[in-house]
């Protein structure tokens, strides 16, 4: 391999790279490639420096679409692609993925883009989401790969035109480490625990969890609900912090802060549930069913493919607090017995499915075909 091929990868956080892309970045320079990232600053960007040859910085918002913002993004990215001269560009993320790929067909660079998800645009169906498919069909247009991370999402850029369906592949999410996500003992059947790992979004169903709690506990009051992730982020459905202590003071769930590992508190867990509008592909749930937890999930795209239904969880309705709250409770009721069959066959999913080292192989692939 040719060291002084430069792979420059982009996401909105450094934080992201370190917890999602920390796989692919180590097999790029195992590999021989110079792997420099264009990331916002928040505190990970340190970690970052120790790992990769060069780390630049994004001027980026998340929250709305402020076009002059959005235009000193793109310039930002631009920029730093004619400065670095990439071999590839990889965009994660929704706006590196538009903007990226726009300046890349300015600086006539090949990149490899990632749907991770739709974001709350899709989720809506409004005059917003025209703009957005619209700047999708721009921005793809000289892409050389883009990887969606399950079928519907991929179908609907197709089927809408936004890209050539020959441009496309299917891609595991980031992958799991089944060597750091171990499978762990459930806690005791008398203790029945449920948590909510994700962003504090309304889009990622944290109303419903907090609706089917309030039910469940009219039932069984000893069942504990938890809710872990953070508060405050730049999204238009996020929730505030006088929303969560409301919920909090109804004595209904509890409100756990923020982490930067999630394991102890999966291996706490009976059951890690996910009642999302829509996902890109739910990485709690694969980290969930790797440590060997039942999961309960919205029967959505994102979610639908990480679990069989009452195999290794259960699928409810979205945006249905009664659906949930039924599903719930079906989880209650099993023995101590299925509970445990249904998070080993979890396990033995991920191990079959979406391991890190089948999607680092992909990217691999495609990365060499570009270069050579």
């Amino acid at each position: 391999m040719n060291s002084k091929n430069t792979i420059l990868i982009c996401s909105n956080y450094a934080w992201t790279l370190i917890n999602f892309r920390l796989p692919l970045i180590e097999s790029l320079i195992k590999e021989g490639y110079r792997v420099e990232v264009i990331t916002q600053y928040d505190g990970y960007e340190n970690q970052l420096e120790e790992i990769v040859d060069k780390v630049h910085p994004l001027f980026i918002s998340r929250q709305g679409s402020n076009p002059f913002i959005d235009l000193i993004t793109f310039l930002n990215i631009l920029a730093c692609l004619l400065k670095v001269k990439p071999s590839v560009f990889m965009p994660f993320t929704i706006k590196p993925v538009i903007y990226g790929s726009m300046a890349c067909r300015f600086a006539r660079v090949h990149h490899i883009s990632t749907i991770t998800g739709l974001g709350t645009a899709f989720i809506k169906n409004n005059w917003i989401t025209k703009v957005v498919k619209k700047m999708y069909f721009i921005s793809l247009k000289s892409v050389s790969v883009v990887f969606f991370q399950n079928v519907s999402d991929q179908e609907l850029f197709v089927s809408g035109e936004l890209v050539r369906i020959e441009k496309t592949a299917l891609i595991q999410g980031s992958g799991i480490d089944i060597n750091t996500f171990l499978s762990s003992k459930e806690p005791s059947y008398e203790n029945t625990n449920f948590i909510l790992i994700a962003r504090m979004l309304w889009d990622k169903g944290v109303g419903e969890f907090v609706g089917a709690a309030k039910n469940v506990k009219a039932l069984y009051p000893n069942v504990k609900f938890q809710l872990l992730g953070p508060l405050g982020v730049q999204n238009p459905t996020s929730i505030s912090k006088n929303k969560i202590q409301e919920w909090e003071a109804g004595g209904d769930i509890k409100y756990l802060g923020d982490t930067i590992d999630v394991r102890p508190y999966i291996e706490a867990a009976s059951c890690v549930v996910l009642p999302s509008y829509r996902e890109g592909l739910s990485r709690v749930l694969l980290e969930a069913s790797a440590m060997s937890r039942p999961v309960i999930a919205s029967d959505v795209p994102g979610c639908r493919e990480v679990v069989d239904d009452r195999i290794t969880g259960f699928l409810c309705e979205v945006r249905s607090v009664n659906d949930l709250t039924d599903k719930i409770v079906s989880f209650i009721s099993l023995s101590e017995s299925a509970r445990s069959k249904m998070g080993q066959e979890g396990r033995k999913k991920i191990k079959r499915e979406y391991t890190v080292e089948k999607v680092c192989k992909k990217y691999l692939e495609s990365i060499k075909a570009l270069v050579s």
